[in-house]
């Protein structure tokens, strides 16, 4: 976690379609889901990436890593590492894995409590789900570093 609790932390829900985007402030262990993150190539992404990280100025970054239901790491698994890793040595910051299991879940089910089950909202829901995830995931670790 950054020095003394405190700063910006990004929080990343990797899929090889979108990436998920969240935002939070370690000192308040809050977190709020921004645009994912939407590049056809791997130096779209990391331009987009770019911008990103210059626009918050984050102090650390966490990568959601996926796991099956057992816990057992997974294809996913390697990619959401191999992304983590890209993006400590790009950046030069650290980079936290979490334990991601059922993070999409628990977004889905937010974003249904906060938007309704309207038939109109699913395709907004769908869109957004990815940031949500990433936001649970930034969460979380917030959770884990306040143990």
């Amino acid at each position: 976690m950054p020095e003394g609790g405190a700063g910006t932390v990004l929080a990343f829900d990797f899929g090889l379609q979108r990436i998920g985007v969240a935002v939070g402030e370690a000192a308040l262990a809050r977190a709020r889901p921004l645009a994912p993150i939407r590049a056809a190539s791997g130096a779209a992404r990391m331009a987009s990436l770019a911008k990103l990280l210059e626009e918050w100025q984050p102090a650390q970054l966490v990568v959601g890593r996926p796991l099956g239901a057992d816990g057992r790491p997974h294809a996913m698994t390697q990619r959401a590492e191999r992304f983590a890793r890209q993006l400590a040595a790009r950046f030069r910051l650290p980079v936290a894995l979490v334990d991601e299991r059922y993070s999409s879940l628990e977004a889905e089910a937010r974003v249904r409590a906060a938007e309704g089950g309207r038939r109109a909202a699913a395709l907004a829901r769908a869109r957004r789900l990815d940031s949500h995830a990433a936001a649970v995931i930034l969460e979380q670790y917030f959770a884990e570093r306040s143990r």
